[in-house]
């Protein structure tokens, strides 16, 4: 006998309540024009709110500068929590809860975006960017660490019900925790408790910010998705870890390094047409047109493709945990819940229809019209993210490689 739905049921996350098990994924936006909310990620996350979901989450803000990857990206500051508190209010008139990704890109940025030379776990060169890293003095190792924690009394200003720490896809938390970023000699490297203790730092700032009346969730990866990355013997040790010692209050299983391993976190491929094509003339596109298919290789897709590794998680975790990856319809969403995950995300699938949540409650058999050709992704790094089926008048080489890849 099939378990009756909990799709639309409450779930609690720690102090907070949601509607709903649904939860907007932190996917970035790219509607943050001077690292500043604006009208159109107004309009956005209150479409997602007055379309059923439970919690939509802002992604990303950098909690200083110098964790900025794109021009286009909220930086947490005092100058912008008015804007960000029209923002949830608005959510929260709709019926939904919200949330905010706080996070530091460390390498995955230029000083030409991030005002500095780039900082990182340990030193190198990131070839993405291209630019030479610069790993982090002790000092400031702990200096991140509070800034975290003043990032998330940012948060509360703004009237943010929760807050989710990005400590996954090779961002600063994620370099420190991979071996494959982390080459320090000192305490901060080498065995995973000693690889563990800045993101211990950060939790710690953040629990005591959040205190008795914000959700904090974390995002973190459950395989870096290539060798010489993380596998599931230390990222089970990581959830552990927050779980038992950092008291988080839910865990958003994930995967992939961003630097490394793209498509291991979004799966299909990515359209270099697309995205030579949203980009500035320069050396840039050139580069990426003719390197993109090495740099990028593709994954493939399937539903709910973070599911097997996320069940090993689910088998030695209490905690609450909400599967991400691959979700786009509601019989797959159901299984997912059946399967002991209190909460389910999705963003490609809200982007394409931000109302997807209410049409699942209307129809059992509900399925969004997301072909996952990832043209969002790839316009992404240049414009705002959105949907090609929303796009008016698209080059026809553009709609040629979308056909190319579209339900693939």
């Amino acid at each position: 006998m099939e378990k009756e739905s909990v799709l639309f049921t409450p779930g609690k996350i720690g102090p907070l309540t949601l509607r709903n098990r649904t939860i907007r994924a932190a996917a970035f936006e790219s509607m943050c024009p001077g690292n500043a909310p604006s009208d159109m990620l107004y309009d956005y996350h209150k479409s997602v709110a007055a379309g059923g979901i439970g919690m939509t989450t802002l992604a990303y803000a950098a909690v200083t500068q110098s964790g900025l990857s794109f021009e286009r990206q909220l930086w947490m500051r005092p100058e912008i929590i008015p804007g960000v508190k029209r923002m949830t209010d608005a959510i929260h008139q709709e019926g939904a809860a919200a949330s905010i990704q706080l996070g530091h890109c460390g390498n995955m940025s230029h000083k030409n975006i991030c005002g500095c030379t780039p900082i990182s776990a340990s030193s190198g060169f990131n070839i993405y960017s291209p630019t030479i890293v610069r790993g982090m003095k002790p000092s400031e190792i702990t200096a991140m660490a509070k800034a975290f924690g003043q990032a998330v009394h940012l948060a509360r200003e703004a009237g943010m019900d929760a807050v989710e720490i990005h400590a996954g896809h090779g961002y600063l938390i994620s370099q420190f925790l991979s071996p494959y970023t982390n080459h320090r000699k000192d305490e901060y490297g080498g065995n995973l408790q000693n690889r563990m203790r800045f993101m211990k730092m950060c939790m710690a700032e953040v629990m005591k910010a959040a205190g008795q009346d914000m959700a904090v969730l974390v995002k973190m990866n459950m395989r870096d998705g290539f060798k010489g990355g993380m596998e599931l013997d230390e990222t089970l040790e990581v959830a552990r870890t927050l779980q038992d010692e950092c008291g988080a209050h839910a865990l958003v299983l994930s995967g992939g390094f961003v630097s490394r391993a793209p498509m291991y976190v979004m799966r299909g491929s990515m359209p270099i047409h697309t995205m030579t094509h949203y980009m500035p003339f320069g050396w840039l596109p050139i580069g990426v047109k003719i390197a993109g298919r090495f740099m990028i290789p593709s994954e493939p897709f399937k539903e709910a493709y973070f599911l097997e590794d996320a069940l090993k998680f689910r088998a030695v975790l209490k905690m609450p945990l909400v599967y991400v990856g691959g979700l786009i319809s509601r019989e797959k969403i159901d299984e997912v819940l059946n399967d002991g995950f209190e909460f389910v995300s999705m963003a490609r699938a809200l982007l394409n229809d931000p109302s997807f949540v209410n049409k699942m409650k209307a129809d059992e058999h509900a399925r969004c019209d997301c072909g996952h050709s990832n043209y969002c992704i790839a316009r992404m790094y240049s414009i705002e993210m959105a949907c090609h089926k929303h796009i008016q008048n698209l080059p026809k080489s553009i709609v040629k490689e979308i056909e190319k890849l579209e339900y693939k």
